[in-house]
């Protein structure tokens, strides 16, 4: 049987998970960066909500900063609370002794400290003043050898935070149980920040890069979603009951409608009725079939009046919590962000009725576009998995085209029902056309029909019965002339 550590919860959104867990007690742990990464809200962070549990942290600085200012950065997050100042959480500066006297006296103390507050939580802010006062990386070692012997044995965890690059031949890498980097990048004309997990001793974390903000909650991390559901959370149950799409003649199309946790993509062009087709999909939300609207172009009062201009009344879903509308312009937006919220919106409201409008939105999110396929693997096989039914859309760029090709690679592998939307030019006049191109284990209509839209909703006709070339953008009757 494995022997379970004991954990030290760090309270940072998406960490404790990135740490499968958290701070293991009593061990070591670098935090480094350069200045401005954040390294200081993080610990701070950390030290408050350890705290606000009962439990006592002491927070020393080897930095010549006074703690007035530090106080003033701090006021402005949520999270700290000046009632814990001395009472939970005692900051002491050690910069005179390490300036005066040296590593050794510094060492004793903090040992007393560490004994006379009980601390459980060593945070030493200034680890390269440390380093530099040092005269060789044996000083450096036994300095941090002799502060690690001493907290551990008063069951003290202990988080050293430096701006030095730390790489794994330093003295201090080697002597750690632990090493989180944080760095801001320039992609673009964009700033990314990102944190990575360099050392984990005796802890299997979720390695590789993982994007973080700093919001007035403090740092929240973003689990790479690849990483962390790389498995779903909860066993998969595929069933084959049917759920409606909203417009009788398409569930008629699709042998009955969607399959309940299945995922469909809706592809065409701008104004060939995506988002329309998703409404009436939201309309039929019910408080035991509840619904959410996540999308990146219409505001929910936009959408709202587009749905009463084709009969659709989205107000009392809304109101009775049938439905939530979740809308986040599509500028500077994170990609693991992104799906952390909407997973989160469907926990908390037990989602079984998903519209993604679109899946476009995910796309231009993406930093590196190469993780796209693994990306979307894991959101729908997680979506699946809570047997959520999802209906996605994706923009396509060409109006009219003879080719339709897949706006991601692999995209279709990953998603059960495909469907297209396009504009046809009939009797002079432009029709939008629906097809079915995949259903997953069922039969489907495959046949082209219009999509009707009008203030009474969405009808399907057999437009399309006796034309051909339709796929051309111009269709055409069976005896060559123009229908």
């Amino acid at each position: 049987m494995p022997h379970e550590l004991t954990r030290v919860e760090t309270g940072v959104e998406g960490l404790d998970v990135v740490l499968r867990g958290g701070l293991v007690a009593g061990s070591s742990y670098i935090i480094q960066g350069p200045p401005g990464a954040g390294k200081t809200i993080l610990s701070n962070q950390i030290a408050f909500h350890q705290a606000a549990f009962g439990q006592h942290i002491l927070y020393v600085t080897l930095l010549a900063e006074s703690h007035e200012r530090l106080f003033e950065n701090l006021s402005t997050l949520t999270f700290f609370d000046p009632e814990r100042l001395g009472n939970g959480i005692d900051y002491v500066s050690a910069f005179t002794t390490l300036r005066d006297e040296g590593l050794t006296a510094v060492v004793k103390l903090l040992r007393q400290e560490i004994a006379r507050k009980k601390s459980t939580l060593l945070i030493l802010d200034g680890l390269l003043n440390a380093r530099e006062k040092a005269e060789s990386n044996l000083d450096v070692k036994t300095f941090i050898a002799e502060l690690q012997g001493h907290a551990a044995f008063a069951g003290c965890t202990v988080v050293f935070l430096t701006s030095a690059q730390v790489d794994e031949s330093s003295p201090e890498h080697t002597m750690v149980d632990g090493v989180i980097q944080l760095k801001e990048e320039l992609v673009g004309v964009r700033s990314v920040r990102r944190l990575q997990i360099r050392k984990s001793r005796g802890v299997k974390a979720l390695h590789g890069h993982h994007q973080f903000e700093i919001l007035d909650r403090g740092v929240v991390i973003y689990p790479r979603l690849e990483a962390v559901l790389g498995w779903p959370s909860v066993p998969d149950s595929p069933t084959m009951a049917r759920t409606t799409s909203g417009i009788a003649d398409l569930d008629a199309m699709i042998g009955g409608g969607l399959q309940q946790g299945s995922g469909t993509l809706a592809i065409g062009a701008s104004g060939t009725g995506k988002t329309t087709l998703g409404l009436n999909f939201l309309a039929r939300s019910t408080p035991d079939e509840p619904a959410l609207h996540f999308g990146f172009y219409e505001t929910p009062e936009r959408l709202k009046l587009k749905a009463r201009s084709i009969g659709l009344d989205l107000d009392r879903p809304l109101a009775s919590g049938a439905l939530e509308i979740l809308w986040q312009p599509s500028t500077e937006n994170l990609l693991d962000g992104l799906a952390h919220k909407l997973l989160d919106a469907v926990h908390r409201r037990g989602v079984k009725r998903l519209f993604i409008d679109g899946f476009g939105g995910f796309e231009r999110a993406a930093i590196d576009p190469s993780r796209l396929v693994d990306f979307f693997t894991a959101l729908t096989n997680e979506l699946r998995a809570l047997n959520v039914t999802t209906l996605g859309t994706w923009e396509l760029t060409d109006l009219f085209s003879r080719q339709i090709q897949a706006p991601t690679p692999e995209i279709s592998s990953v998603i059960d029902n495909l469907i297209t939307l396009r504009f046809v030019d009939q009797h002079a006049q432009l029709r939008r056309l629906i097809s079915i191109m995949k259903v997953r284990d069922s039969a489907f209509d495959p046949s082209f029909r219009e999509f009707a839209i009008s203030d009474r909703g969405v009808t399907l006709p057999r437009s399309f019965a006796e034309s051909e070339q339709v796929l051309a953008g111009t269709a055409r009757t069976n005896d060559g002339t123009r229908s």
